[in-house]
């Protein structure tokens, strides 16, 4: 058969689809070789495709073999790993001791009476099984050896984690799929909204992009579809959803790329428990297409109670070890430290690791030194004995105390207490970050399992130290809560808001509120953060405008959709699960972007580079335009 006849390009069946119910039919296959093995009278061949690998056999022509035979065993022999080839022939069983229970297609095997090669490849800078002990930023640069890596059959790693890329896309993809029938069934239409857009204070850097139509304006790539959501509620289009590419110019984390996508949903209408219900029904019917669970009712705190109990606003509630305030029990001890933090209008709060009296002096002071990292001051402590409290701060603490701790803390002989004296915000923020490294520490939890909750009322703003005003903690379209609305300006910071976050596993997954539809309310909140009429109208006039014309009351809520499938694939990084993502300094290997541009592209929007990134840049102190015109020919 010739290489370029579309005959060899029609696939019976994947490489993964073959079973024992297969024998005796003729099959083709087209894939990649992972690998060759001849012995001398047999060539074994594993051709993978996206959906798994079939081992294909060609067996040594006999004297009475035609020519034909001869050059397709030949070629057999020739080929090498990652050729492109299609391959016919007759599914056998492989026999009791040849089979391979690793795999799927393991029972059978495939004798070879046709071979076409489809294209041949250079050696590869890796093996596509390989990929465990090649470095993340080369996966980056060949992704496309990294998309073949084949499904991993028996135990996966990563304690429950999909073992291919591949098989983390499809599942995105299928979550999508999912997404969309059950948004649909509830009668959502999906809308699409601008990518150029204005730019808008939203909390993070924009992305921006210069007009050569409107020399000197600028373009925003938009960090959410906030606005124009809230626009198609004021045109009464009552429920939309969109899976949207959103745009972020900020540091980049495990969880956090530069452009990343978002479920986005917005509903007329509605209150927080509509969101809430259309929320758990995404993600129920999501973690069922995994294999996951998720619970009937997820339970619901409120942010001062995650805050209390887990230090944090987005809790990992797979394990117990919760904060407690112990400031009453331990205020008239003569401890300093205590003391000090109390008359000064601080919190003492404690937790109790379990056994954790076996901790050494040096594990002691590496926790202490994980809280200083965190921004407090150290750790107080004192081991739980039979005898009576021993060691750190014990002497300080009278029986009456020990027992009031005993009982508070739960605590039992051999275990530990941890003490944390400071401002309240600080100590649940350094006490938090340390119950998040014992749970890991002392296997508290199981990494397979998954524990949901809502969280509820967080603050409406948080005071910005550096600017000395405040910000708004979610955006500034965020409804107060209604019985603060009365005392917004004389106690901004009590002010809660009508924002929500459902979390997974310490990992804030959606986060959404019920909007400001009334313009006046609007309006103060704009001067609560300082955004006088003048500004609000520069930077968010169309908005203003529009809720004058009858606004309908209305709430929405954004997944983020890299960070679902991470959770759902077992992954520990968002770039496991996106095709071609950014490296943390927000670079693709792949492609070499961000890249200097041509003098002449430049010219075309009147800009010059003016702080090259580096020496020799193409594009160093590159002037364009008329080099008497000044400032007005720079943007």
């Amino acid at each position: 058969m010739q290489a370029n006849s579309d005959e060899c390009l029609k696939r019976t069946h994947s490489c993964g689809e073959l079973r024992a119910d297969d024998v005796g039919r003729r099959v083709r296959l087209c894939g990649w070789v992972r690998s060759y093995r001849d012995h001398g009278g047999v060539v074994f061949i594993d051709l993978r495709d996206r959906d798994g690998i079939t081992q294909i056999v060609y067996d040594l022509p006999g004297d009475d073999a035609d020519e034909a035979a001869r050059q397709m065993y030949a070629q057999a022999r020739a080929l090498r790993n990652e050729w492109v080839i299609s391959a016919a022939g007759a599914v056998r069983p492989r026999g009791p001791d040849r089979e391979n229970p690793k795999l799927p297609t393991g029972r059978i095997e495939v004798l070879g009476d046709d071979l076409v090669v489809l294209n041949r490849a250079a050696p590869v800078p890796f093996e596509p099984d390989e990929y465990g002990s090649v470095s993340e930023e080369m996966r980056l640069r060949y992704r496309y050896i990294d998309l073949r890596r084949p499904a991993v059959a028996g135990p996966q790693p990563r304690r429950g984690g999909i073992g291919s890329l591949m098989e983390a896309l499809r599942l995105r993809h299928g979550v999508c799929r999912t997404m969309r029938s059950v948004l649909d069934a509830e009668g959502f239409v999906e809308v699409e909204t601008p990518f150029l857009t204005k730019s808008t204070p939203e909390g993070a850097r924009d992305f921006l992009v210069p007009s050569r139509l409107q020399q000197g304006c600028f373009y925003a790539l938009p960090q959410s579809p906030q606005l124009f959501k809230q626009i198609l509620m004021i045109g009464g289009l009552d429920r939309y959803y969109q899976i949207v590419r959103c745009f972020r110019d900020e540091d980049q984390r495990a969880d956090r790329q530069p452009e990343f996508t978002q479920l986005d949903v917005e509903m007329s209408f509605a209150a927080e428990a509509d969101v809430m219900g259309v929320t758990n029904r995404i993600l129920a019917a999501a973690c069922e297409l995994a294999g996951r669970s998720f619970p009937a009712e997820p339970p619901v705190l409120s942010y001062a109670q995650a805050m209390a109990d887990y230090g944090v606003d987005a809790p990992d509630a797979r394990f117990g070890l919760l904060l407690r305030d112990v400031s009453d029990l331990v205020s008239g001890t003569e401890f300093g430290v205590f003391r000090d933090a109390l008359a000064g209008g601080g919190v003492v709060k404690a937790i109790c690791p379990p056994g954790g009296a076996r901790f050494t002096r040096k594990e002691i002071d590496g926790y202490s030194a994980h809280t200083r990292e965190h921004g407090g001051q150290g750790l107080a402590w004192c081991k739980v004995t039979a005898e009576g409290f021993a060691g750190g701060v014990a002497k300080f603490l009278p029986a009456e105390v020990q027992a009031g701790l005993r009982q508070r803390l739960g605590a039992g002989d051999g275990d530990i207490l941890f003490f944390v004296a400071d401002k309240a915000a600080a100590a649940n923020r350094v006490l938090g970050a340390l119950r998040r490294k014992l749970g890991a520490d002392l296997d508290l939890y199981d990494e397979s399992a998954a524990a949901w909750c809502w969280v509820t009322q967080f603050p409406l703003v948080e005071w910005n130290e550096d600017e000395g005003r405040w910000d708004s903690l979610h955006h500034p379209f965020t409804s107060p809560w209604p019985e603060d609305l009365s005392g917004l300006e004389a106690d901004a910071g009590a002010a809660r808001s009508r924002a929500y976050d459902i979390v997974c596993n310490g990992t804030e997954i959606a986060g959404g509120s019920i909007r400001i539809h009334s313009p006046e309310v609007q309006q103060r909140v704009f001067g609560l953060l300082g955004i006088g009429e003048a500004e609000a109208q520069a930077k968010f006039g169309f908005l203003l405008e529009a809720l004058r014309y009858g606004a309908p009351p209305h709430g929405g809520i954004a997944f983020g959709l890299d960070r679902l499938v991470m959770l759902l694939a077992g992954c520990r990084s968002i770039r496991d699960v996106i095709a071609f993502p950014k490296t943390q300094r927000g670079t693709c290997p792949l492609t070499g972007a961000p890249t200097p541009v041509g003098p002449e592209q430049l010219a075309e929007l009147d800009l010059r580079v003016v702080a090259p990134p580096s020496e020799g840049h193409p594009n160093a102190l590159h002037r364009v335009g008329d080099p008497e015109a000044g400032e007005e020919n720079e943007a």
